[in-house]
């Protein structure tokens, strides 16, 4: 069976996660964070830095009633402009959603697509996908975009195997792409993969064929595309050490269709650590923080800063904690002891303790909450695992893992002694606490695990070459389709180096085959999905070769001193972030329904 294509939104977060920083694909903090206080407004004392902006920008004023202040996306100053390199947009997020946008965009909260430069796409047979583009759009620059650039844009694909979405031509089944006229494409496909396809919608920037077509390889590939020109909302105005700032496109095509956004500038400030990001979102320097803030729930109930929820968890959840354990080493290679430890796992200490409830614990089908309808309600009931340590006593009992020599700890059936080790990297606070109550729980129910924190690099270099015992890995993502996580959880074939998945080298052809098989089932065929993921949830409740543990959430915390009308669970409109690749998920429409409150 042919190998399916990386998952598109796990390629847009792959290198984010070298930044540790906190946004959609790295939870964990890289600096030491202030601990959960009372606090009263009028004495916090949170002292900010002032960095003088160095680089292309010099010291520079906007009208505050009409510039947004924003931090937690960026933890560096951007070094590339280019939305084919999306795992390095995360120091120039607005790249990818406010220059160069999409098809599609995706609201994850409704599961609908929102066409966007496309009026409209349909599968007019099985084999061929005929794409509407609306009339009259325009780049920046003043020129047309029609469908000579979507189909420049998709091809690149095909003549440069180093691009992301070279997949789209050797995996998912798209063989050729005809123009009909200027607003409309018909492409032609053999055995599609329709769930990749429909991620690729919204995941794949459209770039303006007469800027684009003379450019070399290396400089589509890995050029830095400096002042970059594309067709969305947001120009690029200027950067410094400390900033992006970005200006509105008043000529933008989608203002009489979509709105004008309310702020003309956007200045994404770059926060030496969360505490300064505290302090200056409390004191109104920041209209928005997407950082992770510990103590934020004394805050948001004290109304110094709002919320998306007014109460626990605060935060929607925007990506699964998954426990991969290495199937390749014993006792892990056991279903019957990783279902055991599964019960073993203190997760509402996790959830309690570790993120003072800023986080929901994980289904165990790890599919987040906007993809709960391809839950398998019994398979769940009757497969599925709670925190019990006397029923994982129990089960490793009855499996024949017993304390053979009285340390209270059990060895493995065969005598030999277990020891094991959780890791997460070192500096990733809130996952350093979690891993240590996953540590001491199991250690209750009688399982010898220890906590680790190596440094990044080692962390990284084991969880790719499956040298790790058990480690933590949050790439689930918001998504259009439960596919996009199990083709990560299952990742197939295995090889020497699994960069994307499948970190724990779980192998079951049965398993691969049902991710397959799922991943050519129509978008539109809801049954046909459920069905299919339901098979898939079933062996992997009875195999257990991961575990979901908690849902990480979308770190969002705003004051209204300057702007209103911010998305919650009453107005759950869009969704209040700036991490890179959600722009097109709701980010832009954040922007487009503020209101600047009015000035004394």
């Amino acid at each position: 069976m042919r190998k399916l294509a990386l998952s598109v939104f796990t390629v847009l977060i792959l290198a984010s996660l070298l930044l540790a920083a906190c946004g959609p694909a790295a939870t964990p903090t890289p600096e030491k964070i202030i601990e959960t206080v009372e606090v009263e407004k009028t004495v916090i004392q949170t002292q900010v830095v002032e960095v003088t902006p160095t680089g292309q920008a010099a010291p520079t004023t906007y009208p505050r009633n009409e510039t947004i202040y924003v931090s937690g996306a960026a933890w560096g100053p951007p070094s590339t402009w280019n939305p084919f390199q999306p795992g390095m947009l995360a120091n120039a997020t607005g790249t990818i959603g406010f220059v160069y946008e999409f098809l599609f965009n995706y609201d994850p909260l409704t599961d609908k697509f929102i066409p966007w430069l496309a009026e409209k796409g349909e599968w007019t047979d099985p084999t061929t996908y005929e794409v509407t583009l609306r009339k009259d759009l325009t780049w920046s620059d003043g020129q047309p975009l029609t469908a000579e650039d979507v189909k420049f844009t998709l091809e690149l694909g095909k003549k440069y195997p180093a691009l992301w979405f070279s997949p789209l031509w050797t995996n998912t089944g798209l063989t050729d792409v005809t123009i009909v006229n200027d607003t409309t494409l018909k492409l032609t496909f053999k055995d599609p993969l329709y769930q990749e396809w429909d991620n690729y919608l919204f995941n794949l920037p459209i770039v303006p064929k007469h800027l684009w077509e003379n450019r070399t390889e290396e400089e589509i590939t890995t050029g830095a595309n400096e002042k970059p020109v594309g067709s969305g909302a947001y120009l690029y105005l200027t950067h410094a050490e400390d900033r992006n700032v970005w200006v509105r496109n008043e000529n933008w095509w989608g203002i009489p269709i979509f709105g004008k956004p309310a702020p003309k500038y956007i200045v994404d400030i770059r926060v030496s650590s969360n505490n300064v990001a505290l302090g200056m979102v409390v004191k109104g320097e920041l209209d928005l923080s997407n950082n992770f803030l510990p103590g934020i729930a004394t805050l948001a109930e004290k109304g110094y800063v709002k919320t998306f929820y007014e109460k626990a968890p605060y935060m929607l959840s925007a990506n699964t904690a998954v426990l991969f354990l290495n199937t390749n080493k014993k006792p892990m290679d056991d279903p019957k002891f990783r279902r055991a430890l599964a019960f073993a796992i203190d997760v509402p200490s996790i959830v309690n303790v570790a993120y003072a409830n800023l986080v929901k614990a994980a289904s165990p089908s790890g599919l987040l909450p906007t993809m709960s309808k391809y839950e398998d309600q019994e398979v769940i009931a009757r497969l599925g695992y709670t925190f019990d340590t006397a029923k994982a006593k129990q089960m490793l009992a009855d499996a024949g893992y017993k304390d053979v020599n009285g340390d209270g700890f059990v060895e493995a059936p065969d005598g030999s002694k277990i020891e094991l080790q959780v890791t997460c990297p070192n500096g990733w606070t809130d996952w350093m606490a979690a891993i240590d109550i996953i540590a001491s729980s199991a250690q209750a129910a009688g399982i010898n695990i220890q906590a680790a924190y190596p440094d990044y690099g080692a962390w990284n270099t084991a969880l790719q070459g499956g040298t790790f015992d058990m480690t933590l890995n949050n790439w689930a993502q918001m998504s259009n389709t439960p596919w996009t996580l199990y083709n990560l959880l299952f990742r197939h074939p295995i090889q020497e180096q699994m960069q994307s998945g499948n970190f724990g080298r779980y192998v079951n052809q049965q398993m691969f085959d049902l991710v397959d098989a799922l991943a050519r089932v129509p978008t539109t065929d809801e049954a046909g999905m459920k069905a299919a993921t339901s098979k898939i949830q079933e062996l992997m409740l009875t195999e257990m070769p991961v575990i979901p543990l908690w849902y990480n959430g979308l770190w969002a915390q705003w004051t209204e001193t300057t702007w209103t009308n911010w998305p919650n669970e009453k107005n759950p409109v869009s969704l209040p972030t700036t991490w890179s690749g959600y722009w097109q998920m709701g980010g832009l429409q954040t922007l487009i329904n503020l209101k600047p409150v009015a000035q004394p």
